[in-house]
């Protein structure tokens, strides 16, 4: 072979070897020749709407969060199982749990919270939040953020929360000349306008038009400043002096319908001037042309629950959590997509767009880019004061977290409904329960 021939071997050799590395630095291949791999990030997630609505856009905010967090992480890839129901997502959580392969950060329903904090599957993030100078625990709602607490440790972060509202059909009011409550209206209001619109309209002799639906003992306990169990779970407070007040004030709004129950779809025929209701549930009704479908007879809005004698005008708060794998080999990349997820207004304005429910966070919450996302997703520019929500959503009542929980709510529901339907005196009705359940705490 002559010198021109090695020559432009050489040269072809050269130039593959150039085309090569060219390609396995545009694929990324090179990190496996050189050994090198992508750390890996998992993500826990449902493919449906949290609220219980149709939403096209379940992974829309969390895929803008995976794109800005792979750009300021290059090294990391976040990945996620996708096409998980809401329904079958706890079941799928219990699998990877047993198997040992949780993801290292996922979403966690509140049902489920008490038992993964129980059983220290979730990691304590107290470490991380006191060592990190950017994260600011004030810029979440109280309220919000105390829901990721278990028995004093920061257990979660909020993600997104809706506050329980009371709603109010503005066409009745109206009608019988009733003008709208103010925001810190009461007991006694309350009943006086539920006590004058309850009426046979149509003189048949049947009550058919009502003040109230949906408004049970744990609004009334809400609202008059009940505490029901102790932090620690193993105390119940029934017999505590809040509590025969509100009993006797559901007694009392049940005796206004005549023996007949108000159903849930009278108030959306337009016959119930008050209705308890989640704000996810008014944000997914109120969008066009979903309100086309639902009360269309009548104008509505809301404003918050009315306060009795010894509480105020506060109610529950519904609350999604984000959660990091106690196991997980990558905290400190999970505590940054946890952060990003929660706390960076870029991605929590995104719930008012692919979301039915609230930022966490007050300052998006409470700005004009938000109200104008209300309004124009709405079509009403007589929408909710932002002032409303966001002192509903601050100061909502946050329930004690521990195990079994809601099986001591369900023998207070049925201590409730005994000590109403019964003729026995209310307070030593509350005295025996209270024994009977405080027994079943310590079993």
């Amino acid at each position: 072979m002559d010198g021109r021939k090695k020559i432009n071997v050489v040269l072809s050799f050269a130039c593959a070897l150039l085309l090569l590395c060219c390609w396995c630095i545009y694929t990324d291949a090179f990190q496996f020749l050189l050994g090198f791999q992508k750390d890996v990030l998992t993500v826990g997630v449902f493919s449906d709407s949290y609220w219980e609505v149709q939403n096209g856009y379940s992974y829309q905010i969390l895929e803008d969060a995976i794109g800005l967090f792979e750009e300021q992480h290059p090294g990391v890839q976040v990945e996620y199982a996708s096409g998980i129901l809401k329904e079958d997502y706890s079941s799928w959580l219990a699998e990877q749990l047993l198997a040992d392969t949780l993801p290292d950060v996922f979403f966690v329903l509140p049902e489920d919270f008490n038992n993964f904090a129980e059983l220290g599957t979730l990691m304590d993030l107290e470490p991380l939040i006191r060592k990190d100078a950017e994260f600011h625990r004030e810029r979440f709602f109280a309220s919000a953020y105390e829901y990721g607490q278990y028995n004093g440790m920061q257990r979660s972060l909020p993600y997104e929360c809706a506050p329980k509202l009371m709603f109010i059909n503005k066409t009745i009011l109206d009608k019988e000349g009733i003008a709208i409550p103010e925001e810190d209206w009461t007991w006694s209001e309350f009943y006086h306008i539920c006590e004058k619109v309850t009426k046979d309209t149509d003189g048949n002799g049947t009550i058919d038009q009502f003040g109230v639906v949906g408004y049970t003992w744990e609004e009334a306990f809400e609202s008059n400043g009940v505490q029901l169990f102790n932090q620690q779970g193993t105390e119940c407070c029934l017999a505590d002096e809040k509590v025969e007040p509100a009993l006797a004030f559901i007694e009392k709004l049940e005796t206004l319908n005549g023996g007949y129950t108000a159903a849930y779809n009278d108030f959306d025929l337009g016959k119930v001037v008050f209705q308890p209701m989640s704000f996810s549930e008014y944000r997914a009704y109120k969008p066009y042309p979903l309100n086309i479908k639902k009360y269309t007879s009548f104008e509505w809005g809301c404003i918050p629950m009315p306060a009795g004698p010894d509480g105020g005008n506060n109610s529950t708060l519904d609350t999604l959590l984000l959660s990091m794998n106690e196991k997980t080999l990558h905290s400190e990349y999970a505590w940054d997509f946890m952060k990003l997820l929660t706390c960076d207004p870029q991605i929590q304005a995104e719930i008012f767009d692919y979301s039915e429910g609230v930022s966490v966070l007050k300052e998006v919450t409470e700005s004009d880019e938000t109200l104008q996302r209300l309004i124009e997703s709405s079509g009403d520019s007589n929408i909710l004061n932002l002032e409303i929500l966001s002192n509903a959503v601050e100061h909502a009542v946050t329930v004690p977290r521990f195990r079994n929980y809601d099986r001591a709510l369900e023998e207070v529901s049925k201590a409730v409904g005994d000590i109403i339907d019964s003729d026995s005196n209310i307070h030593m009705a509350q005295i025996i329960w209270n024994r009977r359940i405080n027994q079943s705490l310590e079993n």
